[in-house]
């Protein structure tokens, strides 16, 4: 269970099972936090958090760690604090299909 990105796993998610790296787009300011899809790369979110104080990255972390059902400390912005464009790590034992499957769930166009 632990290999590199293998050709089922979308470009944002990178890295094994237990330490995965999720490149997000975010897309602040919405009514609901969710999935957009794919974009250049990054899992494109609308986020229900303002770009202010970090709110919306801690609103991000939350997102990520409820969707994986995770503690939120298992999840932790390593770049990107005050772009659009960001890099979560995320300690997670799940397979990447999975991690793909549960932040993909109910996105909307």
């Amino acid at each position: 269970m632990g290999g590199a990105t293998g050709p089922e796993l979308p470009g944002w998610l990178s890295g094994r099972a237990g330490a995965w790296r999720i490149r997000v787009a975010a897309q602040p300011g919405a009514a609901a936090t969710g999935a957009v899809g794919d974009h250049d790369g990054c899992l494109k979110l609308r986020v229900a958090a303002p770009p202010v104080d970090g709110r919306a990255n801690d609103e991000i972390a939350r997102f990520i760690a409820a969707r994986l059902e995770l503690p939120r400390r298992a999840v932790r912005l390593a770049a990107g604090a005050s772009s659009r464009r960001k890099l979560f790590e995320v300690d997670c034992d799940l397979a990447g299909a999975e991690v793909a499957r549960r932040l993909y769930q109910g996105a909307r166009p």
